[in-house]
């Protein structure tokens, strides 16, 4: 990726997850809709791809944090476990 289009994204890594995936969908609008220029399609594809990688990482950090909620008999939490274990 170039240096421009690198500083160009920069925004990027700030950003929360709905609204990296709100411009997402946006981008793939607009590519699938044909009425882009190809410059301009090369540079909101690269875009897209930054934001899919922002996305995929703040997906893959949540996925990590979630846990599943252990209760007693009365219904009550009694602590957490990771969600991968069963």
């Amino acid at each position: 990726m170039a240096k421009d289009t690198k500083d160009a994204n920069g925004d990027v890594a700030a950003m929360p997850f709905e609204k990296a995936m709100a411009e997402l969908e946006q981008i793939v609008g607009k590519l699938e809709s044909g009425n882009v220029p190809l410059e301009d399609s090369i540079k909101i594809y690269e875009r897209g791809e930054v934001l899919k990688k922002r996305c995929d990482a703040l997906l893959k950090d949540a996925e990590a944090r979630v846990e599943k909620i252990a209760l007693d008999a009365k219904g009550k939490p009694t602590g957490s476990t990771p969600l991968d274990q069963d």
